[in-house]
């Protein structure tokens, strides 16, 4: 049943259930119909909240409640991200590094119960300037960063501005990747049975191809 009631007259936690079922209806919405097409009322009805104003009352703007996702998201995958770090240590492998660039965004996608539209959403976020500079924003993690730092020394053999341009193009082939497969998840589950983590190791393939491929000069 919908809450008819203000925001003011929940505990702390109905207040904290309320915030995660805007957010699940949020991140639904915005996948599955786009960002700029979804007004606070329908993100509202959606978490079955009777009060309209409460989207503006938890998050304030549109931004910001796009800011409140990826910062969800972004510590479900810091976790793994984490984990795996401890496992390769100071690893000089180019792989190790690829891989914990890759695995914490397909494994937190394989986490969430079906279907998922975190990674249709992200490929959103990144197509719009604004919203792109909230994920870089949002992108400051220390894990995340020791990943980038890993990276840049496995391929010190690499010129700087080919290793940035071959970053942009490894960011594109990763959220675009994953929104082409959660996109066919939510259409009708592949016949080739294929899995997040199927696609997970052919992304670690594809960019440890990328970077290491030759320079023309």
């Amino acid at each position: 049943m919908s809450d008819s009631r203000g925001p003011d007259s929940r505990g702390p936690e109905g207040r904290g259930q309320a915030r995660s079922l805007i957010l699940d209806a949020a991140e639904w919405l915005f996948g599955e119909h786009g960002i700029s097409s979804v007004s606070n009322r329908q993100i509202a009805a959606a978490a079955g909240q009777g009060n309209t104003s409460v989207v503006g009352y938890y998050f304030g703007s549109k931004d910001e409640l796009v800011r409140a996702l990826i910062r969800r998201f972004e510590g479900e995958a810091a976790v793994l991200r984490i984990a795996m770090l401890n496992q390769i240590d100071d690893s000089a492998e180019l792989r190790d590094w690829v891989r914990c660039l890759v695995f914490p965004y397909t494994d937190a996608l394989a986490a969430r119960r079906p279907p998922t539209w975190y990674a249709r959403l992200n490929a959103q976020i990144m197509a719009d300037p604004m919203l792109r500079n909230i994920q870089l924003e949002e992108a400051s993690a220390a894990s995340l960063q020791q990943v980038i730092h890993g990276l840049e020394i496995s391929m010190a053999g690499l010129p700087a501005s080919v290793r940035s341009e071959r970053a942009l193009m490894a960011g594109h082939i990763i959220i675009q990747t994953c929104a082409d497969f959660e996109r066919g998840l939510a259409d009708a589950a592949p016949a080739s049975g294929k899995t997040w983590r199927k696609v997970g190791s052919g992304l670690v393939d594809a960019l440890v191809g990328l970077w290491t491929a030759p320079v023309s000069h």
